[in-house]
């Protein structure tokens, strides 16, 4: 990794600065580096996107921001770097990584039939940054010890006053199945086994959670073969399944605002856009 200090720009030039500069990335293959490796061509940066792995990303920026050195990463919100750390986006005037999206809750189109108490509370079922930045830190220090439903309920113990916020009042399911689906992406799972902690904990519902694929996700809530999917990217992510799947999901509104991809910087780097990054000739 290159990374520069604040105090080292200040004694050299700006040719010194942004020479053989690196954007630390994660695996590759992964859709964010190849919007990278296409901002980099598109804004001309002398920049190499060095590929590694997200805990190998967050520990480079940590030591980066403990000796106040400059440094530029592949990032996404939701992540628990936002809660662990001051950073912020560059921004993006050529809209090479997309818009800023919403994550929202999907359901079958019947599910207030038989479940309506459960839709009411993924109504009201919403984390900001620091809340889901938390629980996605949590599940990332204890994967490798505990299930990732004990996990949630570690975060459910400091965080009362957030999940009791989303229940139907007096309610109780009766051990009434439902069945949750999730793709294998960080903030789905994290939000998905907090779901399943409150749903059997403090609404006596019996949770089965499957892991697929988004069409195959999709593809099983519309079709009635799934309750609920929590992490549906919208408008531009999954945009083409829900126009696919029409009349046979309902949106239940979003639970997550400001989803987005792009290049992070921790906030007290002097730059705002991927154009400071550019080297002056």
């Amino acid at each position: 990794m290159f990374v520069f200090s604040l105090a080292a720009c200040e004694e050299s030039s700006e040719e010194d600065w942004f020479r053989d500069q690196v954007i630390v990335g994660i695996e590759p293959g992964a859709g964010i580096m190849a919007a990278t490796e296409q901002a980099i061509e598109e804004y001309n940066l002398d920049f190499r996107l060095d590929a590694t792995s997200d805990p190998v990303m967050v520990a480079e920026l940590a030591e980066a921001i403990a000796n106040e050195e400059w440094i530029v990463i592949t990032g996404w919100e939701p992540h628990y770097k936002f809660a662990d750390f001051d950073l912020k986006f560059l921004e993006d005037p050529l809209g090479i990584f997309g818009d800023v999206e919403n994550i929202h809750t999907v359901a079958r189109a019947d599910i207030r039939d038989d479940l309506p108490e459960v839709a009411t509370f993924f109504e009201n079922f919403y984390l900001n940054s620091e809340e889901l930045g938390d629980l996605m830190g949590l599940i990332e220090e204890h994967r490798s010890e505990m299930d990732y439903v004990d996990i949630a309920r570690m975060w459910m113990e400091d965080n009362v006053e957030v999940y009791t916020a989303w229940l139907p009042e007096n309610h109780d399911g009766n051990g009434a199945l439902v069945r949750l689906d999730y793709v294998n992406w960080a903030e789905g799972i994290a939000m998905n086994y907090l779901a399943e902690a409150i749903l059997t904990d403090e609404l006596n519902y019996t949770v089965v959670s499957t892991e697929g694929d988004p069409g195959v996700v999709f593809t099983a809530v519309a079709s009635g073969d799934s309750d609920f999917f929590i992490d549906a990217w919208l408008p531009v992510t999954h945009e083409s399944y829900m126009e696919q799947y029409g009349d046979d999901l309902i949106d239940l509104g979003y639970n997550f605002e400001g989803a987005r991809i792009g290049l992070v910087v921790p906030s007290y780097m002097p730059i705002d856009s991927i154009e400071d990054l550019l080297r002056e000739e």
